[in-house]
């Protein structure tokens, strides 16, 4: 058969990312402080887009307010001035005082600055917020540069502090070595030591310590606690984390109640001093959905309308400035404006749609959970629900990313009720693997000190009580997941804690 060059019609149909659908994909796993963002900077590039500030009807822009009387520049400067009367004729006419007609001026006269009475009450308009009279706390390189440069007098030792306050962590750790500070800056690793020493002289006590060992001795050293066998404790601290009590005293030369008292000492410290001082702004976590009892025992799901941005099309502005519009370039622009904007607003109300309808499918299937806690969490994967509300995989795991559900049962990530499921050894339905951990911790809390319980003996109990059939190595598993010890180090702790008791 001879190859040769021919036309061919085909037809087919294909699915086609377009840039907006791909923007509305992206709108999908948007946490609401990226979402809101994201509409902050739509606002500014797109003239058409207006936030809903209540009040205005959807499609066009709120009430105008009533235009002021234009006045000339004489009649504002001179005329104008002659007309308004002073505070006391204003408050003379309403046959009243002052302070009922002009409370903050009094009080700013009055040099209160609507501070309260002896009484506590405020007689200057509303109360302040209470967030203005928290002090913030100071910034650790601040409060430290601020003593060295008290405590060091050559400009060339200050420079070493600097960089060496620069190489603390949160904590107040020191993790940069001496020898690469004295060679980044030329110095001799004595001159860096020195001015080292100086510095862990700074308070708190704690600070640019290498390791948690010259934290604390250099706190107890502080305290003038700091004696040869409290030295021996410290250096060794490896066998306290073991529980390894015996071999302590041991090392020690001293009995249980001396020991004790030393513990107490330790516990009274503060192993990371740095903690104290103002770091990374802690956010607290908004709910997306809330999830509250209904009238009819059910659930009821609702969107958390205080982090959802609301825009509105201003259409009239659009037909206004179109009017008069006689450039091909500017009515181009103004038409991709429109369009625009009219897919921002639907894409926001589909994904709010789309939010609802998952957060509502999570709540039906989770409802033992909701209902009896966490001992009654099903087993969930990102397919079922899908099923359920007939969507693809993947925008269920976008809806799910970064979104939060406040539930009477607390706050929780949608991704926390997607757990994989433990096939039951007695034909029942499968366990949650979230479950299995909860009814595991139970176990180990409720274990006495006499009979501490291995993991064999963890997979048994489960066993015996659900039906439910885990290898020892899965119990171990779980287990660390959690950050338990082992029944060796449980055992050591438990006989350690009623011996010093």
């Amino acid at each position: 058969m001879a190859l040769t060059p021919r036309l061919e019609f085909r037809q087919s149909q294909s699915l086609t990312l377009t840039p907006q659908l791909m923007q509305s994909i992206r709108l999908l796993q948007l946490s609401h402080l990226e979402l809101n963002d994201f509409v902050d900077a739509e606002l500014l590039r797109n003239p058409l887009l207006e936030r809903e500030e209540g009040g205005g009807e959807d499609g066009g822009p709120a009430e105008a307010p009533e235009r002021q009387t234009e006045m000339s520049a004489y009649e504002d400067t001179y005329t104008s001035g002659e007309r308004v009367k002073d505070a006391d004729e204003i408050a003379e006419s309403y046959d009243t005082a002052v302070e009922n007609v002009f409370p903050d001026a009094i009080a700013q006269d009055l040099g209160q600055s609507g501070g309260p009475d002896r009484n506590g009450r405020f007689e200057a308009g509303e109360a302040p917020d209470i967030d203005q009279f928290v002090a913030s706390r100071p910034h650790l390189a601040d409060h430290l540069e601020a003593q060295a440069n008290m405590l060091l007098r050559m400009q060339a030792d200050r420079l070493i502090a600097r960089h060496l306050i620069d190489g603390l962590n949160e904590a107040g750790y020191l993790v940069v070595e001496t020898s690469a500070v004295a060679e980044l800056l030329g110095a001799e690793i004595e001159d860096v030591e020195a001015v080292l020493a100086v510095l862990q002289t700074c308070e708190p006590a704690g600070l640019f310590a290498r390791n948690v060992a010259e934290c604390l001795a250099m706190q107890l050293r502080e305290r003038d606690r700091l004696d040869p066998m409290m030295q021996r404790l410290i250096d060794n601290l490896h066998l306290l984390a073991e529980h390894n009590m015996p071999a302590l005293l041991k090392v020690l030369g001293c009995d249980r109640e001396d020991l004790a008292d030393m513990l107490a000492e330790l516990r009274r410290l503060d192993p990371r001093p740095g903690f104290a001082f103002d770091s990374a702004p802690v956010e607290a976590v908004v709910p997306d959905v809330f999830v509250r009892p209904g009238p009819d025992g059910g659930w009821q799901v609702e969107l958390n309308s205080d982090v959802l941005p609301r825009v509105l099309v201003n259409r009239v502005y659009y037909a206004t400035v179109t009017r008069k519009t006689r450039n091909g370039a500017e009515k181009t622009f103004l038409s991709d404006c429109l369009a625009n904007a009219n897919w921002l607003t639907k894409s926001l109300d589909q994904r709010a749609q789309t939010i609802t309808k998952v957060a509502a499918e999570i709540v039906r299937q989770q409802d033992g959970f909701l209902t009896h806690g966490v001992a009654h969490l099903k087993p969930m994967t990102l397919k079922m629900i899908a099923e359920a509300i007939e969507m693809h995989e993947s925008t269920v795991s976008r809806v799910t990313a970064q979104k939060y559900l406040a539930t009477p049962r607390g706050l929780f990530e949608m991704k926390y009720f997607f757990t994989t499921a433990i096939a039951s050894s007695d034909g029942g339905s499968d366990h949650s693997a979230e479950a299995v951990r909860h009814r595991i911790r139970q176990l180990i809390d409720a274990e006495p000190a006499n009979a501490i319980l291995s993991d064999d003996n963890i997979a048994e109990l489960l066993r015996q009580e659900q039906g439910i059939e885990l290898a020892r190595r899965t119990v171990a598993k779980y287990r660390e997941g959690m950050n338990i010890p082992s029944s060796v180090i449980r055992r050591r702790q438990k006989k350690d804690l009623a011996a010093l008791a």
